[in-house]
């Protein structure tokens, strides 16, 4: 299948798509992106996706460059063009070509790029097995609520975890849980599910939400606050939530088991619950 991307308002296929060199988004990395998984031709959660790409996009003070029809539409355009049965949609604005300066430009028009890729499911053995993680230090800046292209941190975190056999990293801050490099995590003590608040230490997942009405499904009780490394060292189960990955336990940690080593019973009920949830 010939993938095709939309950049600045061209349908074209990707091998086309070129960006001038002096893009802020290349230069400085300075731009938002948003990512949105698509089941069955229907972009899940998309008003939450939506309205955290406007927040994003205010955060960083870039023009809206279009409204939210306009989003939609472009959305729909691209998944229709590709047969994958699910999807994701990355969308990306840059503030736009100008000569190079720290200081933002003056009438300069956003560059907009936005493409989909094939959603793959995690395997089964994640599902039945779990995953393993390292812990790290969150060395990154302090604004990582703003979903921004300039993921450097990001980059070496999830980099450390490959290069020591793993699929994720859990990162702390000053002794307290922050999140991964691309996920969110969130930490089983006798039944309950406790996950790091919503501040500028971590970007809120739309699985934020989700999670909450997941865990009301369920019957679990979700609370979010600082949460300790040493509670997340000693926790029955953790898991970890992203627009790609859904839901997965977490079943080893820094080379040693998470509770009985194996994905347990709140996993198992919140990722029954995302299944529903997908379907209905």
């Amino acid at each position: 299948m010939t993938q095709t991307v939309c950049l600045n308002g061209e349908f074209l296929p990707i091998e086309e798509a070129r960006v001038p060199v002096l893009d802020r988004g290349f230069i400085f990395g300075d731009g938002i992106y948003e990512v949105v998984p698509v089941y069955g031709g229907r972009p899940f959660r998309w008003a939450q996706h939506l309205t955290r790409l406007k927040r994003s996009l205010a955060a960083i003070g870039i023009d809206n460059p279009l409204g939210d029809e306009q989003w939609t539409d472009l959305v729909h355009q691209l998944v229709a063009r590709h047969d994958w049965a699910n999807q994701f949609v990355y969308m990306q604005v840059t503030r736009g070509v100008a000569r190079r300066d720290h200081a933002f430009p003056q009438n300069v028009t956003p560059t907009v790029f936005a493409m989909v890729s094939e959603l793959v499911p995690p395997p089964a053995a994640q599902i039945e097995n779990g995953i393993s993680v390292v812990t790290l230090p969150d060395e990154r800046w302090l604004h990582c609520d703003i979903k921004s292209t300039s993921l450097l941190g990001n980059v070496l975190a999830r980099q450390a975890a490959v290069q020591a056999g793993a699929a994720e990293c859990v990162m702390f801050r000053d002794g307290f849980l922050t999140e991964g490099s691309a996920s969110n995590i969130w930490v089983v003590r006798s039944g309950r599910l406790f996950g790091s608040p919503k501040d500028n230490l971590v970007l809120e997942g739309i699985r934020y939400g989700l999670m909450a009405e997941l865990c009301e499904r369920a019957g679990v009780e979700l609370q979010l606050r600082r949460v300790l490394r040493e509670e997340v060292l000693a926790a029955d189960e953790l898991l970890l939530t992203s627009a790609t990955k859904e839901v997965l336990p977490i079943t080893r940690i820094d080379g040693r088991p998470v509770g009985t080593g194996k994905p347990g019973p709140v996993f198992a009920k919140l990722h029954a619950a995302y299944q529903q949830a997908k379907a209905a």
